[in-house]
């Protein structure tokens, strides 16, 4: 017998995730709540790793008593879901006062920024330029 055995899946189909999904949708929506990601993972019952895993099936070796037409779908709707959440957080940007927790999440799971990004495209960009350019260009601007 094998040291290391895995968990079976717990869910075998998208349908049965989408029905669960959809019902936390409701229930946050019926008690106006903002969904999450972690929400979504406990509706799940499981852990948001265990979330992320089942999303990474295709990739990171998971759930391999799945065929991958299973895995595919499963991957789809989860990231469905969490791109509705990701739009959730978006809009509640719009509430004047409550915006720190989306900004937060925004930045920390779905990878925006709030910095400006500065790009030089011109011809004097320092790794272009030979030693003598180099010189010439400090000498003016000592001047």
């Amino acid at each position: 017998m094998p040291k290391w055995i895995t968990k079976p899946a717990k869910y075998n189909n998208a349908e049965d995730m989408g029905k669960i999904i959809s019902e936390y949708f409701e229930e946050c929506e019926a008690n106006k709540e903002i969904p999450s990601v972690t929400g979504l993972a406990y509706a799940l019952n499981m852990s948001r790793q265990g979330l992320m895993n089942y999303e990474n099936c295709l990739s990171g070796g998971n759930l391999k008593e799945l065929n991958n037409d299973t895995k595919a779908e499963i991957v789809n709707i989860i990231k469905r879901a969490k791109h509705f959440i990701e739009y959730c957080y978006e809009q509640s940007l719009f509430n004047q006062g409550k915006t720190t927790g989306a900004i937060f999440t925004l930045k920390n799971n779905y990878g925006w920024v709030d910095k400006q990004e500065i790009v030089n495209s011109s011809s004097n960009n320092i790794e272009n330029m030979t030693q003598d350019e180099i010189e010439k260009r400090l000498k003016e601007l000592e001047e």
